[in-house]
């Protein structure tokens, strides 16, 4: 497969070394302009090769040279198009179908599914000659007509001087919608995509987690009678290049996508929103090491239009460029329902005796919470049943063969699993290294706590919602339906229960270990602490029930936890960025990170060596290292870092161009893989 660029009429290669145009397999452009030129400045910031740039733009099954696909559609026949408005009440489902094409020229096979309309309807139909089937090529297919399905909420004056910002801006604008968790963010961006679907145009909604895709769409369909494509890695091949092509086209007026949705093509774009855009997701961590949110700010800028990033917690470079007046800053200081905000209390755990990770007056509290009919949330960021098994004769510690890291207790599966490469095997029921019945297990993780909260609670339900739990389709939309119910219950689980979601019923939020961002070897490590301690605890009392949030602690000392605790994140994050600015990190400086890995240590390190020795001097650029990574043994593979960092976006990227060409002439590049990763989120 290739894919045209430009056309010569000569080459400095000889004729022989040219390959013949097979098949030229599409006849106009998959691309276009504009989305063409975004790739190019990717490929160049990124300092990452175009071709591999096309990959992620484009669809695999286009990459493959499948045909654009042409979809078998439903339309009004010349008799139903007579029919009056609300015709077939006494059948709701043909009349729902009936009003649906009224409104819009034709409808899939995806749409009808989304409105849960069987072949048995389309059946009667088309045999009382209302409906007729048509098959058409998304590559003509005329757009569709909107019109709102819902009357929108009544917006607080916060909501309305947002909503009110962005509508007043002609052409590109950068805007950071700050607001605490609660405090209707979601109707701010239901109301702005009203406006721009009235006008004709696109929206581009970017969320960071899968999680959170039925619950948006659910949310989107209900307030709005057009066309909404999702594009998400759970999706086959064929339903995503749909997804593309309705976007691509102009069909669908609402594009719904995790981080790769960023580069889907749009016909007539109007409006892009990330939601959570602090959110680490956004960022491709291999391969292509790209920044959907900085890539979306790209976009919104080329084509003129403005750009809305949401957050109750907003990255440091974000809120700096805020700050700084870079980006227009919109403040969401009060929930929407009018709920106050939930109360912080710190849980000192120092002398405690601990059932399973609980405190006394954890567990009294949780018991408090369901007895008045409410709902628990328990938040342990660390899945599986135990971080560590050992061994209480010899101190053996399972291992990981491939990695520097110890393997995760996975009981109910008797599994021993690395999170970082994913191997496994069988949990062990004597010690591998002296053969006793010493085993134990250290540290507790979501499956663990969700046992001893079954055991704790015995007529309680405990959902447990972490990666393993919600790994089969339509799992996550059946726990968050069984929660809505309102039932009391207990929920236990990762980051995952931290974004987004509202649970109308949960007014306990409990954080069982918050010490570990305080003293991780990454930078970053204290502001994704904050983050994710404010999200958290954004989900209890967002109803009309009042919120609690209990915190563990081993420091309740600690300055960082107590200026979280007793003000707020804006108050937190400026204490974060004046510690930034003395150490001239991001957002006051600017990093890139080489990475090298090998089957050996020695050939990395060696290599890195060899490219800064040749790199011209750059008195703006700080090198550092090379250094063998944290993990420095991961899937059998050795990884060594060099560190590059400036003041100055200019020099930093003149460097990495230099340090390219020296890299992929070096004589150890095919021995081993190397990688630039502009803008790391992980840098140690």
């Amino acid at each position: 497969m290739g894919i045209l660029l430009e056309v010569k009429d000569h080459s400095e290669l000889a004729a022989e070394q040219l390959k013949p145009i097979g098949e030229i397999l599409d006849s106009r452009p998959l691309m276009g302009d504009a989305l063409l030129a975004l790739s190019r400045w990717a490929a160049n910031y990124y300092q990452h090769p175009l071709g591999d740039v096309f990959s992620n733009v484009l669809p695999t099954l286009l990459r493959q040279g499948k045909a654009l696909i042409t979809e078998q559609r439903w339309q009004l026949t010349t008799e139903g198009k007579g029919l009056p408005e609300g015709a077939l009440k006494s059948a709701k489902k043909q009349a729902e179908l009936i009003k649906l094409l009224q409104q819009q020229k034709t409808v899939s096979a995806t749409q009808l599914r989304e409105k849960n309309i069987k072949r048995p309807v389309l059946n009667a139909l088309i045999d009382k000659g209302l409906i007729e089937i048509v098959s058409e090529n998304f590559a003509v297919l005329a757009s569709s007509h909107y019109s709102p399905a819902n009357q929108p909420l009544t917006l607080n004056e916060q909501q309305q001087n947002a909503v009110d910002s962005v509508n007043a801006q002609t052409g590109f604008g950068c805007f950071l919608l700050e607001g605490v968790t609660g405090s209707g963010k979601t109707e701010v961006y239901l109301q702005l995509i009203d406006q721009v679907l009235r006008q004709g145009l696109q929206a581009l909604v970017l969320i960071p987690e899968i999680g959170l895709t039925p619950q948006t769409f659910s949310r989107f369909q209900q307030r709005f009678n057009c066309p909404i494509a999702l594009l998400h890695s759970g999706l086959t091949d064929r339903e995503r290049l749909l997804a593309w092509q309705q976007a691509a086209t102009g069909e669908a007026g609402i594009i719904i996508g995790t981080r790769s949705a960023v580069f889907t093509p749009l016909a007539r774009p109007g409006l892009i929103i990330i939601d959570e855009e602090h959110d680490s997701s956004f960022k491709q961590q291999d391969g292509f090491r790209y920044s959907a949110r900085d890539i979306a700010i790209k976009r919104a800028s080329d084509h003129s239009i403005p750009i809305l990033l949401g957050s109750a917690t907003p990255s440091l470079e974000t809120l700096h460029n805020a700050l700084q007046g870079r980006y227009h800053h919109l403040s969401m200081t009060q929930r929407a329902t009018g709920a106050s905000s939930p109360k912080f209390e710190l849980l000192d755990i120092r002398n405690a005796a601990l059932e399973e990770g609980f405190s006394p007056e954890l567990i009294a509290a949780i018991k408090a919470t369901i007895k008045a009919g409410n709902q628990a949330l328990v938040f342990i960021n660390r899945r599986g049943f135990s971080p560590v098994l050992m061994c209480q004769s010899c101190g053996f510690i399972a291992q990981c063969t491939h990695c520097d890291a110890r393997m995760t207790v996975h009981y109910q599966q008797r599994l021993l699993r690395c999170h970082h490469c994913e191997f496994q095997q069988r949990l062990p029921d004597i010690c591998p290294n002296c053969s006793e019945r010493c085993l134990d297990f250290k540290g507790a993780g979501t499956e663990r706590s969700e046992q001893a909260l079954q055991r704790l609670f015995p007529n309680t339900g405990v959902i447990r919602i972490d990666r393993d739990t919600t790994s089969k389709k339509q799992a996550m939309e059946t726990m968050i339906e069984e929660i809505n119910r309102g039932e009391p219950c207990i929920l236990v689980g990762t980051q995952m229960l931290a974004k987004g979601h509202h649970f109308a019923d949960v007014t306990l939020v409990a954080i069982l270990d918050a010490d570990g961002g305080l003293f991780s070897a990454d930078f970053r490590g204290p502001e994704k602490m904050g983050q994710l301690l404010v999200q958290v605890a954004g989900r209890a009392g967002r109803a009309s029930k009042s919120g609690r949030v209990l915190i563990q602690t081993l420091q309740p000392e600690h300055p960082l936890i107590n200026a979280l605790v007793n003000n707020s994140y804006q108050h937190y994050a400026r204490k974060i960025l004046a510690e930034r600015q003395q150490f001239a990190m991001p957002p006051y400086g600017y990093l890139a990170l080489v990475r090298a890995d090998a089957n050996n240590l020695q050939k990395p390190e060696q290599f890195l060596q060899q490219i800064k020795q040749q790199l011209i001097a750059h008195q703006q650029v700080k090198m550092l290292g090379p250094l063998p990574a944290p993990m420095t043994r991961r899937a059998g593979r050795y990884r060594v870092q060099l560190l590059l960092q400036s003041q100055s976006r200019k020099p930093l990227h003149h460097c990495l161009q230099q340090l390219c060409t020296i890299a992929e002439q070096h004589p150890l590049a095919s021995n081993l893989r190397w990688s630039i990763d502009v803008d790391p989120i992980d840098a140690f």
